[in-house]
């Protein structure tokens, strides 16, 4: 028997469907998987996931295991290195944001102890059912916030798409067998 998966899963890529079956909606609390899932919403803005997602491995690689004090630190050099990696996303100003970006991150993580409590304060501890949204409240909120601090490349909608991810807001298709109410 095929299980039914939500309408935008590319079945014919095997790292698509393993990403939807075995992360996408479930609820991260681990700060280094928070902070690499908000590392490549940074890189997704504008473009596909499934492209993002085909780079994961090579952007594992070149950024450190997506070690936050490491990025925090990155000069002239690295950024360099890292816009003539073909196999990443070069872009310019994502590479410059996402060095940015961490710094905040440890920032947000000192002040509330972690960046998982941070983005539980505007939760509440809630899993938010919703399907078909590319953006709400809660994610308008937290971008707010964000770009607030300093934060680039958080508009609402990769907030809400990073809030999908990381399951704060689960929006699998009612027919998908990860469905829930």
């Amino acid at each position: 028997m095929t299980l039914k998966r939500c309408s935008w899963v590319k079945l014919n890529n095997p790292l698509y469907v393993k990403y939807h079956d075995e992360e996408w909606g479930k609820l991260v609390k681990d700060e280094q998987k928070l902070f690499e899932l908000l590392i490549l919403e940074t890189f997704q803005a504008g473009l596909s996931w499934e492209c993002v997602l085909n780079k994961r491995e090579a952007f594992r690689q070149a950024f450190d295991n997506f070690d936050l004090n490491k990025i925090a630190n990155y000069d002239e050099k690295k950024i360099n290195l890292l816009l003539n990696n073909p196999y990443i996303i070069r872009n310019k100003l994502k590479i410059k944001a996402t060095i940015n970006n961490a710094k905040i991150y440890r920032s947000i993580q000192n002040e509330f102890q972690s960046f998982n409590r941070y983005l539980q304060s505007f939760a509440m501890n809630n899993v938010i059912y919703e399907i078909g949204k590319t953006k709400s409240e809660l994610s308008d909120k937290i971008s707010k916030d964000l770009y607030k601090r300093g934060m680039r490349f958080v508009g609402s909608t990769i907030i809400y798409s990073y809030l999908q991810a990381i399951g704060i807001i689960n929006s699998h298709e009612t027919d998908c067998f990860c469905y829930k109410k």
